[in-house]
This record gives C-alpha cells, sequence and structure tokens, in this order.
C-alpha cells in the first residue's frame, strides 16, 4: 500500500512531468538529510531567478537508491545507474522548475477547498484515514502543512499544463475513424486484401544482366495498363504460362499472412492500385488490390471514446514536451557540475 501511494504523496514536481510521459518521474519530500549522510548543499542548477540545490537532488534520489540497492548490481552498474538517475532527476526538477514559476506569471491559485478534496479522494481511492496518511508523512520526515504546499503546488501546476496544453487540443470525428480502420485488428476487426500480381521467377543466383532483363520484361508486361487493359485481364493471359512473365488470381490474404516484404507494400495500397515493382527471393512481382474485405469486430461506436482517449493523450504528451522545450529555450538556465 505505502509503494502504491508514494506518488500521491510526494508529487511536488512528478506531475508535470508524469504528463510530459517522463519515464523516471522524481518524487521529493521535505525531510531533512539525515544525520551523518555528509551531504554538502551546493547550487547544482540555476533556473532564471531560483537555484536547485544538492538538497533538492538527494531528496529527489532517495526513493530510488534503495531500490537500486535492492536489485544487486554490480558497483559499477550501481554507480552507472545512480549517475544516470541524478542526471534524470537535475532535468526533471529543471522542468518542474520551470512550470511553477509560469504558475506564478500567470497567477493560478489553489483554494484550501481544492487541496482538501485532493486528499479526500486519495483517502477514498487508497481506503485510508487521515491517521494512516499522517504515519507514512512522519516516516518520509514531512509534515501535514508540508504535505497540503505540495499538493498545491502540484495542482497548481496542472491547471497551467491544462490551460497552456490541453485546452488546445483537439481530436476530430475524422481523425478517430481514420484511426479505427488502420487498427481493426486491435478492436477485434480484421481486413483481408483481393490480390492479383504478375510475376517472373528468378533463381537467388541470377547475374545482374539476368535480373535487369527480367525487370524489364515485366515492365513491358505492364505497358497494356496504359492503353486501358484492365489488371485483371493481364493476368489471365498469362495465367499458367511456364517461362517468362506469368500471372495468377491470388485470392484473399490478411495481412499477417503475407511475407515482411510483401506485408509492406499490401497495407499501403487501396483497392484499384498497382504496387511498384517488388523483389523477393523468388524473383520479382508487382501485385494488384482488386478489393479490400472487411470483417466487423467492435463496432466505431463503442470504441470511439478509447480512441479518442488514445489520440488525445499521445497528441498531449507530445505537445506538453515542446511546451517545456519552448519554456526552456526562453530562460535561463545553467546547470553547474562538480568540480
Amino acid at each position: 500500500m505505502k509503494s502504491e501511494i508514494c506518488s500521491p504523496l510526494r508529487r511536488t514536481h512528478a506531475a508535470v512531468l508524469l504528463l510530459a510521459g517522463v519515464a523516471a518521474a522524481v518524487c521529493l519530500i521535505h525531510a531533512e538529510p539525515a544525520a551523518g549522510t555528509g551531504v554538502v548543499d551546493r547550487i547544482v542548477a540555476v533556473v532564471n531567478d531560483d537555484v536547485i540545490t544538492q538538497h533538492d537532488v538527494e531528496l529527489a534520489l532517495r526513493p530510488f537508491l534503495e531500490n537500486i540497492k535492492a536489485q544487486g548490481m554490480s558497483p559499477d552498474l550501481q554507480r552507472q545507474s545512480i549517475a544516470r538517475l541524478r542526471r534524470e532527476a537535475v532535468d526533471s526538477l529543471i522542468d518542474a522548475k520551470l512550470t511553477e514559476q509560469e504558475a506564478k506569471r500567470h497567477n493560478i491559485t489553489v483554494s484550501e477547498e481544492e487541496i482538501d478534496q485532493h486528499i479526500e479522494q486519495l483517502k477514498k481511492t487508497h481506503r485510508i484515514g487521515d491517521e494512516e496518511i499522517r504515519a507514512m508523512l512522519a516516516g518520509q520526515g514531512m509534515s501535514m502543512a508540508e504535505y497540503r504546499q505540495d499538493i498545491k503546488g502540484m495542482i497548481q501546476r496542472t491547471k497551467l499544463v491544462n490551460r497552456e496544453v490541453r485546452s488546445r487540443v483537439v481530436v476530430t470525428r475524422e481523425e478517430v475513424t481514420e484511426y479505427y480502420e488502420k487498427n481493426l485488428a486491435k478492436y477485434g476487426g480484421s481486413r483481408k486484401y483481393h490480390l492479383w500480381n504478375l510475376f517472373i521467377r528468378m533463381p537467388p543466383n541470377a547475374a545482374p544482366e539476368q535480373r535487369e532483363a527480367a525487370q524489364a520484361e515485366l515492365q513491358a508486361a505492364l505497358g497494356d495498363l496504359r492503353t486501358g487493359t484492365s489488371f485483371e485481364e493481364l493476368v489471365r493471359r498469362r495465367a499458367g504460362g511456364g517461362e517468362g512473365v506469368q500471372g495468377a488470381d491470388l485470392g484473399f490474404f490478411s495481412i499477417e499472412e503475407l511475407t515482411p516484404r510483401l506485408r509492406e507494400v499490401v497495407r499501403l495500397m487501396k483497392p484499384g492500385e498497382v504496387s511498384p515493382l517488388v523483389e523477393t527471393e523468388f524473383g520479382y512481382q508487382v501485385l494488384f488490390v482488386q478489393q479490400l474485405q472487411d470483417a466487423a469486430g467492435r463496432p466505431l461506436a463503442e470504441v470511439e471514446a478509447e480512441i479518442t482517449d488514445t489520440l488525445y493523450r499521445e497528441r498531449v504528451d507530445g505537445r506538453i514536451k515542446t511546451w517545456l522545450s519552448d519554456l526552456r529555450r526562453r530562460s535561463h538556465i545553467k546547470v553547474i557540475e562538480p568540480k
């Protein structure tokens, strides 16, 4: 239970980062460094008029260090993992500081009632009471006043992200429909392609001049398409031929039944389209999609909300990253490496 509640209890800087899809979110606590830890405070980064200290970074890393030590890594691997996490922590703290500054600049406020509602929702979700929350906070060296301040900052930054990013993201019905049609298999449906082909066999060890001649012969066979002859008619003329260019009505195939090379070509084709010349291990061929046959799975109406949410989250994640990058470009940021 404690690990599940860790994020809600220590989300000062993690909220915005989670929205941005950052894999290693930084959970901060306000405890003083334990006696004898030897943490010497220094400025790690300057973000406009604010600073990030070594103390901030150590507090951010503390929840993850125990996990690293418990994994039984070699000393070298431990050092590499901690160094990577430290870099990610500094980067995350910079983003959090920038969003905090933006929230203040836009005069985004949070009421005591909003903080109370957040805590009540936390208690309801995790089925805990006030005493359990206080005990967990005490274990992290954090007071209820500090925790409420944490929540205030988190809500403030979430409001900022909603205002600057989420409110500007729109997913249209056309985009939902397009996504559905491209991902029928995901929703229990299937699509089959009625394929025809013209082909010319070629041994794997064929000489370059043989390959060039075969390609030219196959391209010449397609010449009648320009005069109005259908692909189906070209195939019928050459069906069952023993040598040279041959043709076949291949029937219906799902995309998964094709070889990887043909899959790349066919998945982008529409009915009535002729593919470019395709080289395979058996020689050369040209494909024609006569029709598509879709088998219904879950109907669009049933999954529309799910698809909308998927597209919305993908778009929001991208916009947040872009927004944070823009904040960085407009800000004075200096990371101070240790000497």
